[in-house]
């Protein structure tokens, strides 16, 4: 029952805080406490998953594919790894902000359990053996966001709100949508089983329910044209919910992506419309970046862009493309969320989000400029981040696929440079020159103080613990591509995926 320890530990911490809402220490002790517990838990599924193949649990005692099963491979350890490590760190710098920001001595009643729910829906969505359990990891995470983007709101909060949870709602129908019609064609919405089933179906017919599971994932993963939430969505929110949302959310629809595309509607053979999509979105989103002066609007849209870096591997369709993907996943969670952070504790130095108005950091914040770089050339990839490796990676597995990965291939490069620029572009403006004075807080009766130029180093040191995975990332490149690599072998053969959930009825 390993699998489900990961969703069971962050329920019941949830419903602990509930309990112990009148204690914020110990609210604040049951969090950090669950969430180290999960990552010790991935660690040794990871383990186990690489040495001996997947790990499966059967919820309920009843046996695939009628039941409900959770199975730990190589890539769903090892997101659920990275993911848990990300929302620890998230979780301190959220601790300390409310104990500096609010001076409360009690903790929200709401924010703790909320917490943990989306933790728990994240594990889910990576463990899950069928898509109705998927759709249901979907939901417990989007119900949970909603809470967490328009806690202690605003006007402004309330509008972009509002986009996120109707485009979130449109695309929760479509995947039920999907999943009905998927159940209906075949019998059975199990993921290894799906494997054979929808083999069978008639081409036309699997052409329809891939498109759809594109759509549907699509959105959540925020691809080009489908992106157009987001970029108003994400900057309204406070710094540690935007990057959790940054770091995981969009993750979850790349990782449903990956899993359904290579196990459900494998090809032998690059995918064009997956290619253009990916195309598209590596350039609207990196030339959308570099028209914004609101700082968490140009790392949204960079976001956006590197979401196209993580499509074209997928569509590449073989092996080698498919570990990489895996890797720039992996490298991405952890520096998407690092910048978004940093962007809280520059806006708490300089009282705004508007990078024409700052200036001058380096001498105030040397430490705060330096935490914003390395990610930031990490992002642009740089030699030799994290980054790096992982785009090396895309680069090898498009020049082996023909010219239309190639060409891909050259706009991975023209985005990354234009990536480059727009990161070099912000730290100059933010801090190179002359110090400006912070601006003075627009709503000093509201719960979040900005422009106080104080330094919280708990917040500090949540940032600094991101950069730090970042580069162990890329020092580890070797032992981790080896593992990506692996699971690319094992997400393209399908074979111990099925055989492990459905025993030797799963073998071909």
């Amino acid at each position: 029952m390993l699998p489900a320890l990961p969703v069971l530990l962050p329920l019941l911490g949830a419903a602990a805080t509930v309990v112990a809402g009148r204690s914020a220490w110990a609210q604040r002790a049951i969090g950090i406490t669950v969430l180290s517990a999960v990552a010790a838990v991935a660690v040794v599924l990871l383990v186990m998953a690489d040495r001996g193949g997947p790990v499966v649990a059967e919820i309920g005692g009843w046996p695939a594919p009628v039941g409900i099963v959770l199975i730990a491979d190589r890539l769903s350890a090892l997101l659920l790894l990275i993911s848990t490590v990300v929302t620890l760190a998230v979780l301190v710098y959220a601790i300390d902000q409310r104990i500096v920001d609010y001076g409360r001595r009690t903790a929200s009643t709401t924010f703790h359990p909320i917490f943990l729910v989306l933790s728990a829906g994240v594990s889910l969505a990576y463990l899950t053996g069928d898509l109705f359990s998927l759709f249901v990891a979907f939901e417990i995470m989007l119900a949970a966001s909603y809470v967490l983007i328009t806690r202690r709101t605003d006007a402004t909060r309330i509008r972009s709100g509002m986009t996120y949870v109707i485009i979130s709602l449109a695309s929760s129908l479509l995947f039920l949508t999907t999943v009905a019609l998927v159940y209906a064609a075949t019998g059975t919405v199990n993921l290894a089983d799906l494997a054979t089933r929808v083999a069978e179906l008639p081409t036309g017919l699997q052409t329809v329910l891939a498109m759809l599971v594109v759509v549907t994932f699509g959105i959540k993963a925020a691809i080009v044209p489908l992106h157009f939430w987001l970029p108003d969505s994400y900057p309204n929110a406070p710094a540690p919910v935007t990057a959790l949302f940054a770091g995981l959310l969009t993750k979850v629809g790349i990782y449903a992506l990956l899993r359904t595309r290579t196990l459900i509607f494998p090809e032998g053979h690059p995918s064009t419309l997956l290619l253009v999509l990916a195309a598209v979105t590596m350039i609207v989103g990196v030339l959308g970046a570099l028209a914004q002066n609101d700082l968490n609007r140009l790392l949204s849209f960079l976001l956006v862009s590197h979401i196209g870096f993580m499509i074209f591997g997928l569509a590449v369709s073989d092996a080698q493309g498919v570990a990489g993907t895996a890797l720039y996943v992996v490298h991405h969670i952890t520096v998407q969320a690092t910048l978004f952070l940093v962007s809280g504790l520059i806006t708490r130095r300089t009282g705004t989000v508007s990078i024409d108005a700052m200036g001058g950091l380096a001498k105030r914040a040397p430490l705060l400029a330096v935490l914003f770089a390395i990610p930031a050339l990490t992002l642009a990839g740089v030699p030799p981040t994290s980054g790096f490796v992982a785009k090396l990676a895309l680069l090898q597995a498009g020049a082996d696929n023909g010219p239309g990965t190639a060409v891909v291939a050259g706009v991975v490069v023209l985005a990354s440079l234009l990536t480059l620029y727009a990161v070099v572009r912000v730290w100059v403006r933010v801090f190179w020159g002359e110090p400006k004075e912070p601006l003075p807080d627009p709503d000093p009766h509201d719960d979040l103080v900005v422009g106080t130029a104080r330094t919280s180093m708990p917040m500090y040191a949540a940032s600094a613990a991101l950069v730090v995975v970042s580069l162990a990332i890329a020092v580890a490149a070797g032992p981790l591509s080896g593992i990506t690599s692996r699971a690319g072998d094992d997400l393209v053969d399908r074979t111990p995926y099925r055989t492990a959930v459905l025993g030797n009825g799963g073998a071909p």
